[in-house]
């Protein structure tokens, strides 16, 4: 086989397995991507949630700036993609929301938190049964309480924002790495689906961990 023929697909590799979904990503649908993910990412995943947990009060700024990159490459990588230059195009997206978000930092953590109380108000809609087509109003409501909060109760909410997503960062990635075994997986995606509980539970004991830590080591120290 010619090399060169794989040399795009290695490169674009990352950006396809971020492809938005077609629907509403259920339990089965987090865990066939933990399958598919690749060592090397399930390992930055673990190391970065681990950051995220223990210090993203302390250095927020930078953590809010990463978001802010990762989000602006992904969307530049997507029309670069369409215009023939997809490392182009994520390399300027990257730097134009870096360069948005620094300036605008309360802004960004607003928005921030307006999405991922956006995922958890959605999550929640589906989880208590409520019409699935409907989710966006979940959605809605999660989107203005969280960032309406990030103005109100700033400290305490970048400490649950950074908890919550060091958490889900630090549980998908052992869930990459725990995949890479062959005898553990099967028992795993049997147990994740007899008792669907297990997978929000694990996300959500590591999140108060690191929203009690955070606040301890830094909660104090700032209002000095």
């Amino acid at each position: 086989m010619d090399p060169t023929l794989e040399q795009p697909q290695s490169t674009n590799h990352i950006w396809d397995t971020l492809h938005l979904p077609q629907h509403w990503p259920v339990q089965a649908d987090l865990l066939q991507w933990c399958q598919t993910m690749g060592p090397g990412e399930a390992t930055i995943l673990v190391m970065g949630g681990i950051v995220y947990l223990l210090y993203g009060y302390y250095i927020f700024r930078g953590l809010v700036l990463l978001n802010a990159g990762f989000f602006g490459a992904y969307v530049g990588s997507r029309i670069g993609e369409k215009a023939g230059s997809m490392f182009a195009g994520a390399l300027m997206g990257g730097f134009i929301a870096g360069a948005l978000a620094w300036p605008f930092m309360k802004y960004s953590v607003a928005l921030m938190g307006g999405i991922f109380g956006a995922l958890l108000g959605a999550s929640a809609w589906r989880a208590i049964g409520l019409q699935p087509e409907m989710c966006w109003a979940g959605a809605l409501m999660g989107l203005i309480a969280f960032g309406l909060l990030s103005f109100i109760l700033f400290r305490v909410s970048v400490m649950m924002f950074t908890s919550l997503q060091g958490s889900v960062m630090l549980i998908f990635g052992i869930l990459g790495l725990i995949y890479k075994y062959k005898d553990a997986a099967p028992k795993v995606t049997e147990n994740m689906t007899i008792k669907p509980f297990l997978l929000p539970l694990a996300i959500f004991v590591p999140a108060i961990l690191g929203l009690v830590y955070q606040h301890h080591q830094f909660g104090e120290a700032d209002k000095k």
